[in-house]
């Protein structure tokens, strides 16, 4: 058996329970720094709510009607319904969360914007998405990518699952320069 040297493990059950105790999103105030008036009129009061992200990758995907676009780490849905939006019923919008809890909600705010029908939402992991090879023309990804204890695995998954030519836009949180110690070793850091 392989030794887990890194933590990952733990860090994957401390950032998955760190979520699941969430009992509400960063909601509309927060919401508000990243979308517009009219990007909000367009998905449900819920999703804007759950809103989890540090960005609007949405924004600047330059998504065409007809794409297929997976969202990693879609949280309450507000970017795959907008990104639904954008590649309309001709496309396919996919979100990818680790909590099913998140999935089913998700499920309800498409359904509450009439987006359900080309709409999706998968219950698993950044490190291992379950979709094929070469099936998504872009992906979103807004404040997830540094909840991963395996980066290099997320982003190679990232890069299977996009067709040639796809591409990826993301927003996230980065660190300059080196933690404290104490901020470092701190699991819960990870979630946070």
């Amino acid at each position: 058996m392989a030794r887990d040297l890194m933590f990952q493990q733990e860090i994957k059950d401390t950032v998955q329970q760190a979520y699941a105790a969430i009992a509400t999103g960063a909601g509309e105030t927060v919401a508000r720094r990243h979308y517009s008036d009219q990007e909000l009129a367009e998905v449900p009061h819920g999703a804007i709510e759950w809103s989890l992200g540090v960005g609007n990758p949405v924004r600047y995907a330059r998504l065409q009607p007809g794409q297929v676009v997976l969202d990693v780490g879609s949280g309450g849905g507000i970017d795959t319904i907008l990104a639904a939006r954008r590649v309309g019923p001709e496309g396919r919008a996919i979100g990818l969360d680790v909590l099913e809890e998140m999935c089913e909600r998700a499920r309800g705010h498409a359904a509450q914007a009439g987006v359900e029908g080309w709409t999706g939402f998968l219950q698993g992991g950044m490190e291992g998405i379950p979709l094929p090879d070469e099936s998504v023309d872009v992906v979103l990804s807004n404040g997830v990518l540094n909840l991963s204890a395996r980066k290099s695995r997320a982003l190679a998954e990232i890069f299977r699952v996009l067709r040639p030519g796809g591409r990826m836009c993301m927003a996230d949180l980065t660190v300059e320069g080196e933690l404290p110690p104490e901020v470092a070793n701190d699991q819960s850091a990870w979630a946070g």
